[in-house]
């Protein structure tokens, strides 16, 4: 029944990766939800680090970047999908408390009690002249599930999942994220068996 997925909407929420999802992108991944609704998910890994930092992003679309802050923040592998393409996380510019303004860029989804992604260009622009959000995520590609998918590879155990924090994503080192969003939890990385649901 439609109704019924509100109770396992896991939109503003981490997925952990367990220590039994071997795959080279999901490793020891967090991924933040971004949509996840009947037809599938969409979020982003937040602790996987590409080999450019922001000046060389800004650098490669032609824009200066004045936020000093943010010149040698790491630009994340959102996922293997879109890999050439551009994913910006950040907090809403009128704060999350207010769901209801428009967004100020082109295309950008509001997520429903956390954060905004843009795919724009213009908030590009709007950093790069020390505009714009101050907090921000930014990544190479995303993580998407078809329908069905996410949640059979919870029944797997390939996941954990707990409401996202922000302060995970934008104030903890990125080595740290890991163990940060399990603590979320209440675990530790030691309490966790690469074996649990594969008996």
């Amino acid at each position: 029944m439609p109704g019924d997925f509100a109770l396992t909407n896991l939109t503003n929420h981490f997925l952990i990766a367990m220590p039994g999802l071997q795959d080279a992108v999901f490793a020891r991944s967090v991924v933040y939800l971004c949509e996840h609704n009947e037809r599938g998910a969409l979020g982003l890994v937040i602790n996987k680090p590409c080999d450019i930092d922001m000046r060389r992003l800004f650098e490669k679309v032609d824009l200066p970047l004045w936020r000093k802050d943010l010149s040698s923040s790491p630009v994340f592998q959102g996922g293997p999908v879109q890999t050439e393409r551009g994913f910006v996380l950040h907090e809403s510019i009128f704060g999350a408390a207010d769901q209801s303004i428009a967004p100020v860029y082109a295309s950008t989804m509001s997520i429903p009690g956390g954060l905004e992604m843009t795919t724009s260009k213009d908030v590009l622009e709007a950093i790069s002249t020390g505009a714009g959000p101050r907090r921000v995520l930014v990544s190479l590609g995303y993580s998407a599930w078809g329908e069905g998918q996410l949640e059979s590879e919870l029944s797997d155990n390939s996941w954990l999942t707990v409401a996202a924090s922000p302060s995970v994503i934008f104030d903890t080192p990125v080595a740290e994220r890991y163990d940060r969003a399990l603590k979320l939890l209440g675990l530790e990385a030691w309490m966790l068996s690469p074996d649990v649901g594969h008996a």
